[in-house]
Formats: structure tokens, sequence, C-alpha cells
């Protein structure tokens, strides 16, 4: 994929990502950084940085449990280890994160 139609396709997802944390229903703050970059700050002070890498093809995700890499394939975003969903990780992620049980759910 060439990186002006990944950086198109991943900016669209980030922008749903944060609509999606946004409505999830956790206490978090995000903001919007240069560079295609969400910071989530969650009621505990502890952060989640979500990000396009562009020179890999991918969506990064910084969380306190580690790091993830998700690849878009077949219209869905996957990880790179162990084929999870962008969403389905994502929920585990802040549910962790956040202390309680949390669904993060594409719009």
């Amino acid at each position: 994929m060439e990186e002006s139609a990944f950086n198109a396709l991943a900016e669209a997802e980030l922008v749903r990502i944060e609509a999606a944390l946004e409505a999830c229903g956790a206490e978090l703050d995000i903001e919007t950084m240069p560079g295609g970059v969400l910071e989530i700050e969650f009621e505990n002070r502890s952060k989640m940085v979500i990000n396009r890498h562009s020179a890999a093809r991918e969506i990064w995700v910084a969380a306190k449990s580690g790091g993830f890499h998700f690849r878009y394939d077949a219209g869905r975003w996957v990880a790179t280890r162990g084929g999870a969903e962008l969403y389905a990780m994502l929920s585990e992620l802040v549910s962790q994160q956040s202390g309680g049980s949390v669904e993060v759910t594409a719009g």
C-alpha cells in the first residue's frame, strides 16, 4: 500500500478510535497530538498512546501492559501477533487500565 493511502486510511481510523473511546463510558482525557497521535490519560493518571506508524504501515498502541501493532488486512485492523482485532484489543486494554469493564466499539 502506498504511504499516502496508508496515511489516509490510518488517519480515518484514528478519528473512529477517538470517537469510540469518547463513547465507551470510561473516564478518559483524550488529546490529539500532531502527526496522528492520540494520547489517552486515565483517572488513575496512567496513559495510553495510539499512533500510526507510516514506515511499517501499522497502527501502534502503547499501553501499561505493553506495545501492540495492528496491520490493515481484508478490511480490518488486526494484531501482528495473535491476530486480535483492534477494537477487541482496545476494549481489553482500556478495561485493564481503567479498572472497569469497558467495551470500545467502532462506530
